[in-house]
Parts: C-alpha cells; sequence; structure tokens
C-alpha cells in the first residue's frame, strides 16, 4: 500500500500542477563537429521501432529556397541520399533516415517565417518548417484560423502534411489539414541541363499535387505551403462520460452530429468521453482555453519516479496495481476537465466556450526557457519519462462497429489487460473524410490512436501484450485498416500500400520527380511496396512489432518468435491460449 499511496500522491503532482519552467526538446540533429559533419537522426522519443539511431555525414539548415536549391542540387550532382528533418521530428517511424552513413539531413528548423497573410482571399503561406503554434497564433492576429488541426501544436506544417495529420472531423473538407493546402512549391532534384534542382509550384488541378500533398518525405523538400483558412469562430466544449455498451453503433454516426466530435475510450473501465463540440455564434459569452496536461512541463523527478513504479507493475506482473493506477489517472483528468478552462485561468464547468484558436492544440511544454532538465516534456529521452510504443490506423466508418465489438469482446475475456492503455488517457478515436490525395485516407473513417508502455529492454514482453497484438492486428488484417505514417510499428505497413487505390499514380510522380531516388531509402521503398524485407525476422522481433509470421518461419517457444500464422505473441503458452480462444469469439480472420 505505501507504494500505492506515493503512486497516487505522485499522480496528483504530475496532472495538477501547472509547471512555468521547462526545457524544451533538443534537436534530433546531433553532429561531432561544429560544421555539422559526422552526424546522426533520432525522433523527439530517443528510439525509432527498431531502437536504431540513424548516421548521416552531413547536416545543413537552409534558411531560405535558394539556399534549399543550391543544397538539393549540389547532393544531386554528386548523386548523395537526402532526407528532410523536422524542428522535433516527431515522426515514430525511420521516415528520416537516409540510407548508409554517407547521406545528407536537410533540416527545415530555421525555415520558419510566415511569408504571406492574405485576408480577403483567407490564405496565409508559410515556409515548411513554421510550427502549428505559429500558424495558429499568427493566424488569429488577422481574425483568420485553420479549422482542422492536430491537438499538438509542437508540429511542422511540411511534417504533418508530409504524414497526413488531422484532427477530427467529417464536416467541410474533413480533418487533414493536407486537404486545406491550396498550392505548395517544393524542390527537386533535376538533369544537369536544368543545374540539378527544379522548383515546382503545384496547384488544385495539377496530379502531381494530390501526390505532393501526403508525400513521406519521398518526392523533395517542401518549402513553401499555402493553406486555405476561414474566419475566426467560437467553440463550445462538453466532455460527457458514459458506457461504452453501444460505441459501436454510436461510433458510426456521432462525427455526423457534431463538427468537432471525438471519443476517448478507456476499455478496461468500460467506459467512453464523447466531446460534444461545435461551432456557436462570435459574442457567445467565453473565453475558453486548452491546455492539455499530458502536454504540460513535467517535473523530471516524479516522472522518473512515476516510471520506476510502471516497470515494477510489469515487471512483477502486477496487474491490480497497474490499473488501479489507470483509474486513478483517467479520475484526475476527469477532474481537472482534461486541462480545459473556461476563461484560461479556472474551469467552472461546461460548456467550455471559447475561440477555435485557444481550444483547437495545446503544447506548452515547448514554451518556455531551459531550465536545466527540472521540467521537461513527459517523453524527452534525456530523462526517465514515459516511454511508448503507438500503434495508430484509421477503419472505415462501416467497419468500425465490429472492431469495436471485438475489443470489447477481449476485454470480457480479461477486464485487467487494458488498463495499460488507461495509464495513457485511453485510446483516442477521430473522424476523417475520404482525401483526393494519393496517400490520403481512401474513405470516411475513424481513426484509433493508441499509446503503451514500451520496455526499456527490447527482449522484456509486456504484461498482457498478447491482447495489444490481437487488437493491432485484428485492425489491419481483419478490418483493412490503413496506417498512419508518422506512427506505427513496421507490422503495420505490412501490405499496407496496396490498400491505396492511387498508389500506382504517386509512384509515377515519384520516379518523375527524383528518377535516382536520392529522397528515399530502403526503408521508404519497403514501405512503398518497391522492395521486400520490411519485416526484420530475429529473437525478439515479435515484442517490438517488426515482423509477422508466416509459413517459412520457424515458431518456437522462444520469446518474441511466433506461433500462429497471422498473429504476433511473446511465447508458445500464448499461442495456445489464444488458439482457442480466438476460435470461440470468433474473431479470425
Amino acid at each position: 500500500m505505501g507504494d500505492l499511496k506515493i503512486f497516487l500522491n505522485l499522480s496528483w503532482i504530475v496532472f495538477m500542477i501547472y509547471l512555468v519552467k521547462s526545457s524544451p526538446p533538443e534537436d534530433p540533429i546531433k553532429c561531432s563537429s561544429k560544421t555539422n559533419f559526422n552526424c546522426t537522426i533520432t525522433n523527439s522519443y530517443g528510439a525509432f521501432p527498431d531502437r536504431t539511431i540513424c548516421k548521416a555525414a552531413q547536416a545543413v539548415f537552409p534558411t531560405t529556397e535558394e539556399e534549399i536549391i543550391s543544397i538539393v542540387a549540389n547532393a544531386t550532382r554528386e548523386k548523395r541520399k537526402m532526407k528532410v528533418v523536422t524542428r522535433f521530428s516527431h515522426s515514430i517511424p525511420k521516415l528520416v533516415c537516409p540510407d548508409g552513413e554517407e547521406g545528407l539531413l536537410i533540416s527545415t528548423k530555421f525555415l520558419n517565417k510566415i511569408l504571406k497573410v492574405d485576408q480577403e482571399n483567407m490564405t496565409m503561406t508559410v515556409e515548411s518548417g513554421v510550427t502549428l503554434r505559429q500558424l495558429i497564433s499568427e493566424a488569429a492576429k488577422a481574425g483568420l484560423v485553420l479549422p482542422y488541426t492536430p491537438y499538438w501544436w509542437g508540429l511542422t506544417i511540411g511534417g504533418l502534411i508530409g504524414t497526413g495529420a488531422h484532427g477530427s472531423s467529417l464536416w467541410g473538407l474533413g480533418s487533414s489539414v493536407h486537404d486545406y493546402i491550396v498550392q505548395l512549391r517544393i524542390v527537386t532534384p533535376d538533369e544537369a541541363a536544368n543545374n540539378y534542382a527544379k522548383v515546382r509550384t503545384l496547384k488544385h488541378g495539377n496530379p502531381e499535387f494530390d501526390a505532393a500533398r501526403v508525400s513521406l518525405g519521398v518526392l523533395g523538400v517542401i518549402s513553401q505551403v499555402t493553406l486555405k483558412l476561414q474566419p475566426v469562430f467560437k467553440r463550445s466544449i462538453t466532455l460527457l462520460e458514459r458506457n461504452d455498451s453501444d460505441l459501436g453503433d454510436e461510433a458510426a454516426k456521432f462525427g455526423r452530429q457534431h463538427e468537432f466530435a471525438d471519443f476517448t475510450w478507456y476499455p478496461s473501465q468500460r467506459k467512453v468521453v464523447y466531446r460534444i463540440d461545435d461551432r456557436v455564434p462570435a459574442n457567445t459569452p467565453g473565453n475558453g482555453l486548452n491546455d492539455f496536461m499530458g502536454f504540460r512541463s513535467t517535473s523530471s523527478l516524479v516522472l522518473a519516479i512515476l516510471r520506476t513504479s510502471e516497470e515494477n507493475q510489469e515487471s512483477t506482473n502486477d496487474a491490480r496495481g497497474k490499473c488501479a493506477s489507470a483509474k486513478l489517472i483517467t479520475s484526475t483528468l476527469k477532474i481537472g476537465a482534461y486541462g480545459l478552462t473556461n476563461n484560461g485561468i479556472a474551469f467552472t464547468g461546461y460548456p467550455v466556450v471559447g475561440f477555435h484558436n485557444r481550444v483547437q492544440a495545446s503544447g506548452t511544454c515547448l514554451d518556455s526557457l531551459e531550465d536545466a532538465r527540472i521540467t521537461t516534456c513527459p517523453w524527452d529521452p534525456r530523462v526517465k519519462g514515459v516511454f511508448f510504443h503507438q500503434t495508430t490506423f484509421t477503419i472505415s466508418l462501416s467497419k468500425v462497429k465490429g472492431f469495436i465489438e471485438d475489443v470489447q469482446r477481449l476485454v470480457a475475456l480479461e477486464p485487467r489487460a487494458l488498463c495499460v492503455l488507461d495509464s495513457y488517457d485511453g485510446i483516442l478515436m477521430r473522424y476523417l473524410t475520404a482525401s483526393n490525395a494519393y496517400l490520403g485516407e481512401q474513405e470516411d473513417a475513424l481513426d484509433f490512436d493508441i499509446t503503451y508502455y514500451r520496455s526499456k529492454d527490447p527482449m522484456s514482453p509486456r504484461l498482457f501484450e498478447d491482447f495489444l497484438e490481437e487488437i493491432e492486428q485484428l485492425a489491419f488484417f481483419k478490418y483493412g485498416a490503413l496506417p498512419h505514417w508518422g506512427k506505427n510499428r513496421n507490422v503495420a505497413f505490412i501490405g499496407a500500400i496496396n490498400k491505396y487505390k492511387n498508389v500506382d499514380k504517386f509512384l509515377k510522380v515519384k520516379q518523375s520527380y527524383d528518377k535516382l531516388g536520392l529522397f528515399s531509402s530502403k526503408w521508404t521503398d519497403q514501405v512503398l511496396g518497391l522492395k521486400d524485407g520490411l519485416t526484420i525476422v530475429k529473437e525478439g522481433c515479435a515484442l517490438e512489432g517488426l515482423c509477422i509470421c508466416s509459413e517459412d518461419i520457424h515458431c518456437a517457444p522462444k520469446k518474441g518468435y511466433f506461433c500462429r500464422p497471422g498473429r504476433i505473441y511473446k511465447d508458445a503458452r500464448v499461442c495456445t491460449r489464444f488458439s482457442s480462444v480466438t476460435n470461440k469469439l470468433n474473431l479470425d480472420f
């Protein structure tokens, strides 16, 4: 009980105290010399799915489009591999890794200028390294807003459109930011006769535009983006907790009823929080603010103690303790209105009414000056804090009921199995509409964003890991889910490219823009179906989602190997249990 009391007290400190200081994240690029040679690249979490840290010979930090042209031209002349890197590098997969150690990293860190705000036509032109936070702030000064965005503002415009990042809505053009682009400029390799580089200006109506809007960074360097905005408006937000018994039915229709609808699902508690969220007249009283608790600065000491507690629960198979911790965290979030306040200071009750630019996204752990890591963003790899996997996918609205009910059957089998999700604020479910972008959403769908504990030891199985692996594979192999390009482990991308009806058109543009594949890597070629080898078969590969079972893989009862084709489990005993369980629940596929 002593450890639990400590955990409870510290959880209150973590989630209820607003810490005004913070150490901003460090640059994901590190070089051994002041001239930026001999470099490494990772992501903001300090670990790619296969835990490698990628190497490059050099990093460059252009400040203008002209500098980008020169950089791309020189690298093309030398037939040198290139990769674009964003300021915070929030993508989990290895999108930023060049092949080998001789590649070039092109950072958009200093491509951070607002180039033009056209109030009459309601457009804004920005450099690709501008952060979502900057865009929201500058647009608001002109009385404009980007209607739908991700909830975390520490993303760059180039990065979020490159991976198809989004908010939640089925209204208008939907919630994907790339669907609000009206023009972009991209620097690509070219022939010697054209000085080895070319600037292409792409607009609606140009077929190549639909390839560049979600490009995974394999077409070139996006230098400028012009977005269509809207007049500033207010929103009214009510978060309502309900039993999840009818979630399958509600999921298919709730998004048509409320413009900014989403769900936060806590499967182990059989609860779901509905976001009832709509536009209201600008004269509606209220000056609400969103400062989500999970994106605030957090004491490094508290983070270390919480992580130690979590590791102890995992190592001792303490499912009861994990579930108790999860309930405390979700209760604390609820009491704190998940970071919403009615006036920027205190929460006094629902609805919370505020201007869209004040409630659409947050991320205050990025805002403050360096404080020697006394406080950080919770996932900062320089301190002992949260360390997690993310599995994120979209399922067609016509199929979401079946998937949700399959997950509910797994919960009924072992109610404690998914408590780990509740500790990471449950499953976030957001709406998307079909997009004309070749690698965008293929039909109206619901996105499931699942975050969960990851061990520092790649050979250490997680508590109830088999249940999460079952959910992941149900989504991708039974319900045909599409992966989020900026999240997920390797298994999510196996065969994924075949689910995009216009992939051939995308690959045709890719070949036209970059004939030598200088912006591609072995990993991106594997994801795009151009090369084999996406799965990494070795002992422990299942634990990290790096492989799937096939007939030619020996499914030995060793940690990390497989037991049934199409499913990933940590050892043979798990397979034996699930062989009968999944047949009984009719979850086979």
